[in-house]
């Protein structure tokens, strides 16, 4: 009776993946139970009384996670030490204040970001088996479309997490989406200790994060799947002939410029003493600087780079890496060198750091195996990943070296709880690098990325795609832009 009093009903259900659906539908239990007991008072008892019992704290499974918040929802009394469970109240609460408990789509939002964090925590979740926790409550079908088709809607029920559910997957390319590659699978390089910088207490704690370089495995699955990446979805890009001026190298005695040239400047003076025509061309400007720029793209891949994308059946991933591979293609002509490398991070102790394509490496079928066939998984601990790659961009020759970082969201690990620690953190990295002499350069997929990209690159060193299919043409202006200094 509540969701058909007060809840927006039929709405799109391939919109959202079976977890996220689940959650919001809780959220709007809690939102429509606290309008029905405003309206019917006596309501609000028989719903306490009824809700499913609190867990034990050591249990950690959705099922518990669902039952903690419903009751944290329901009782103002109740109290809890997990941090998920306690921010979904504060959200609750935060948007009830300043939207009301009418607005339907405001407390949808707040159960997005509660879903995103289950996914960032990896807290597993099976769609078949999952049963509301308190009885009195439905399944929330009302709530929900789901389209006709029986097959598709099977594969998004049955695909486990490891593998999200897409259409067409036959036809993309991503070893992410539909393996998990054993660690034995995969060569290790090397492992390296970072710093992380604190912010609160101003500190550095030394030798925090373990980064391990590694090789993807190119197993036949992930193969298989990868094998579109040699036939672009995309249409090919085209760089321009990047013109590099520097202050270093200064064309004198020209018609026009931003200085004055002294040696022609008195020379006009001598000339007119003597009584002789002098000449106009005396100023100065920038020359053009030679000399390869070797730029390094850093491609995010955690498990959030696994959604759809809404292009022909292609992941998020599936795009960042058809986009890299397009601008490594279309830098051979050049005087310039590419080279592709990503990361995703499992707490502090596994920052997993893959190197894709080096500059040295030859554009062949090995390179192309390993960017197809690298997963996406886990999370997004950016500061480590970028002091990781300031490490090989000192170690090329030459002055003109960037770095260029692809995300699709704010830093994050399931061993961090504040929001801003990754990102004050991902902060010094990045000044870091340029004092390193490396420019950087961030490209986010994310249409809400100014809050966070601006503070950790700076205002004018990043650039947001508020579409998945601008991003092959965002790739190539970022570059250019590196490579003009």
């Amino acid at each position: 009776m509540a969701h058909l009093l007060f809840s927006p009903l039929k709405q799109p259900g391939r919109l959202l993946k079976p977890m996220s659906q689940v959650v919001v539908s809780a959220v709007e239990d809690a939102r429509v139970e606290r309008l029905l007991a405003r309206r019917y008072p006596g309501t609000k008892n028989w719903f306490l009384k009824n809700l499913a019992k609190v867990p034990d704290r050591d249990n950690l499974s959705f099922e518990a996670f669902m039952a903690r918040m419903d009751r944290s929802l329901a009782d103002p009394d109740y109290v809890d030490d997990n941090h998920w469970v306690n921010k979904a109240r504060r959200l609750f609460e935060e948007t009830q204040r300043s939207f009301g408990l009418e607005d339907a789509r405001a407390f949808r939002s707040v159960a997005s970001i509660l879903a995103n964090d289950l996914g960032q925590m990896r807290v597993r979740f099976d769609p078949q088996h999952y049963v509301v926790p308190s009885p009195y409550r439905d399944d929330n079908s009302i709530l929900w479309h789901h389209e006709e088709d029986a097959r598709d809607e099977q594969q998004t029920l049955s695909t486990p997490r490891s593998t999200p559910a897409r259409a067409n997957a036959s036809e993309s390319f991503s070893s992410s989406a539909t393996q998990e590659v054993t660690p034995q699978a995969e060569l290790e390089l090397s492992r390296t200790l970072h710093p992380e910088w604190h912010h609160h207490l101003g500190l550095w704690r030394r030798d925090w994060c373990t980064v391990v370089e590694k090789v993807p495995a190119t197993t036949s699955a992930n193969l298989s799947v990868g094998r579109p990446l040699l036939h672009h979805t995309f249409s090919p890009v085209s760089l321009h002939r990047v013109r590099r001026l520097s202050r270093r190298q200064r064309l004198r005695r020209q018609w026009e410029g931003e200085d004055i040239d002294l040696n022609a400047a008195i020379e006009v003076l001598v000339d007119r003493r003597l009584g002789l025509e002098p000449e106009p061309r005396l100023f100065m400007r920038p020359g053009r600087e030679t000399g390869t720029t070797r730029i390094l793209v850093l491609l995010d891949l955690s498990e959030s780079t696994n959604e759809p994308s809404g292009m022909h059946g292609l992941t998020m991933l599936d795009v960042e890496k058809q986009a890299a591979f397009m601008l490594v293609e279309a830098t051979i002509q050049t005087a310039d060198s590419v080279a592709i490398h990503g990361f995703n991070s499992n707490t502090r102790s596994e920052v997993s750091y893959y190197r894709l394509l080096d500059w040295e490496d030859t554009l062949d079928g090995d390179a192309r195996e390993r960017l197809a066939s690298v997963p996406a998984r886990h999370s997004t601990r950016l500061g480590a990943a970028v002091r990781q790659a300031t490490v090989h961009l000192q170690a090329q020759p030459g002055r003109h070296r960037g770095l260029l970082v692809v995300t699709d969201g704010a830093p994050s690990d399931i061993d961090v709880f504040d929001p801003d620690y990754l990102v004050e953190d991902a902060r010094i990295a990045v000044q870091q690098a340029n004092r390193a002499g490396i420019r950087t350069f961030c490209l986010a997929v994310d249409p809400a990325a100014d809050r966070y990209v601006r503070r950790i690159f700076g205002w004018r060193n990043y650039g947001i795609a508020a579409d998945v299919s601008q991003l092959p043409v965002q790739l190539q202006r970022a570059f250019v832009r590196l490579a003009a200094g």
